[in-house]
């Protein structure tokens, strides 16, 4: 095989990669876990709006979730206000209610040494930790609370996957968290069903199939023909 094949194949190998690729190659196993140790229920814990293009997410797209492209950047689990939050994986804590990143009053974020990190937002209260400060799987690092701080009107933990360090790319969650997502996503969501655009039906039409985040980056679903089309909403 001549050298100047190999490099043609290099070449081509390279020009197939995302753009925005993820730190880590998916593999069967997923990274992290669920964020919450007591299972779906009621009185626990059920998955609100997914993350991606949803249908909400796109009525929002201009007043909420401009800086996510349009994408609705993360995901909701409704939890009533005090249900125990745990850290999706090992890592460090790197900010503690840096409101910069939004989900007030209360957020945290923690890098992973996978080259991910995971942010909670809409917290109860201030965590009990410091930038700095190791975490495990499992360990119980924050209270959900409710962005309107009511208790009563959507009380719920925001959850995003991001890019360590830089966190200027939100990745989809689902691939990255082990649970079983089909059956979370029959009860207790709301705005599951994902906007689509009539020039292009098929995109973007599933969980695992929504597309990364660039903060600030150029609007993704700023749809001509959208459906459900805008006056039904």
């Amino acid at each position: 095989m001549s050298a100047k094949f190999l490099s043609f194949l290099t070449l081509l190998l390279l020009l197939a990669l995302p753009a925005h690729a993820s730190p880590l190659a998916q593999s069967d196993t997923p990274p992290f876990i669920l964020p919450f140790a007591d299972p779906p229920s009621p009185s626990t814990w059920l998955l609100g709006q997914t993350y991606g293009n949803t249908t909400g997410a796109y009525v929002n797209r201009i007043n909420f979730y401009q800086a996510g492209q349009g994408l609705h950047f993360g995901m909701d689990f409704s939890a009533p206000c005090g249900t125990p939050i745990v850290a999706v994986g090992d890592g460090v804590v790197t900010y503690v209610d840096n409101l910069g990143f939004g989900s007030a009053p209360h957020n945290l974020m923690i890098d992973h040494p996978n080259g991910y990190a995971s942010f909670y937002g809409h917290l109860l209260e201030t965590p009990n930790l410091q930038a700095g400060q190791a975490v495990q799987q499992g360990q119980t690092i924050a209270l959900s609370g409710d962005p309107d701080e009511t208790c009563t009107s959507r009380p719920h933990l925001h959850l995003e996957i991001r890019n360590a360090a830089a966190y200027n790319l939100a990745y989809n969650p689902a691939p990255l968290i082990h649970a079983d997502w089909d059956s979370l996503a029959l009860i207790g969501s709301f705005g599951t069903g994902f906007s689509r655009d009539l020039s292009n039906p098929r995109q973007w039409q599933f969980l695992a199939d929504q597309p990364d985040v660039q903060f600030w980056g150029p609007m993704l679903n700023d749809y001509a023909n959208p459906w459900p089309p805008e006056w039904t909403r």
